[in-house]
Parts: structure tokens; sequence; C-alpha cells
């Protein structure tokens, strides 16, 4: 498995080795002393299975208590997949990174805990499939803002033929980066 680097140094692209023929293809997509290696002492608990057609933006969400470190990759269609540091120590404290997920690139994405973390769909429609560290408490957790000009996040929707996503309810209400609290200490 290659490790790609990003513009924040705790946000891992993965990408697996896969061996294919004509018959289809294999790939390991998980392997516990790579990951390890990535964030040790960190263990998956929770494993999530997400479907959503084009142009729902799903995020961004993060859990200020049980922070979720999670493991993505895209098994159907393509989806944008974006991660905002919120760890108030942190020196990328409030940058982003997105990266393009689908199914044809295998490209998996490691989100460490103290990170927001959403996705639009860009692909008809897209499943996604995700680890996580610690599991789901809806009791904490916070839905940041998507459009928030603070964070200036480049959503690709021009290039799908939109001009504003689906959302839910929860996500149209979201915090202004501003207003939504961040981890006080970095999150390992």
């Amino acid at each position: 498995m290659k490790l790609i680097p990003t513009t924040i140094p705790d946000i891992k692209i993965l990408e697996p080795t896969v061996h294919g023929d004509h018959r289809g293809f294999f790939m390991e997509t998980w392997r516990a002393s790579l990951f390890e290696d990535i964030a040790p002492g960190l263990q998956f608990v929770q494993d999530n299975h997400s479907k959503s057609a084009r142009g729902i933006l799903r995020g961004l969400h993060y859990q200020l208590q049980q922070p979720q470190g999670k493991l993505v990759r895209v098994i159907a269609g393509e989806i944008f997949d974006v991660v905002v540091d919120m760890r108030r120590a942190s020196p990328t404290f409030g940058q982003w990174v997105g990266v393009l997920l689908s199914a044809q690139n295998h490209r998996q994405l490691w989100v460490p805990p103290g990170f927001a973390h959403g996705f639009l769909v860009t692909s008809e429609s897209a499943e996604m499939v995700y680890k996580c560290t610690d599991y789901y408490a809806p009791a904490h957790e916070v839905s940041l803002r998507w459009n928030d000009p603070a964070l200036a996040i480049e959503w690709p929707l021009g290039e799908i033929g939109l001009a504003e996503p689906v959302l839910s309810h929860k996500d149209r209400d979201g915090l202004s980066f501003a207003e939504a609290p961040a981890y006080e200490t970095t999150q390992e």
C-alpha cells in the first residue's frame, strides 16, 4: 500500500496495490500493522456504509467528545471528501484538505480524530464505507457549516452542474468556523 502525503501531515491518502486481470481484481484494503504505523494505539470499533445521490453533501461533522478517526473508501461512484483541522493547538488549525475518492481510483483517506469530515457526491450516486475508531455519539456531534467563507472550501459543485448541494436540516444549520467548538488538545 502506498501512502500519499497531503498538505496537512496528519491526513494520509492510502493507495492500495490493485491486482487485476480478465476475472476482475483483488486488493488489500486494510492491514493492522500498517495502520499501527499511521495511527499508533488507535483501533477500529465500528464500520459504516453510506449511499447518496449526486449533489448530496454530508458534513462537515465531528464529535467533540468521543472523537472519531475514520478510514474512508468509496466502493461505487465518486465523492469529493473534505477534512478540516479542528485542533486549536495544531499549526494547521482551520485548514482543509479535499480529495477525490472513487471506486475506480481505489484510494482511501485517513481522517484522524480532531478533524471535521464531510463529502460531496460527484457521480450519479456513490457508496462509501468507513471504519471508525470510536462509536457514533449524536449527543456530541457538531456540524460545521459547509460553505463558511472563513474556510473557503472549493467544493466542485460547478463541475457537476449545481449551484447548491442537497443538504440535511442539520447541515444547512451548521455552525460557522468562528462559532464551532474546537478541540483544545491535539487529538492523537
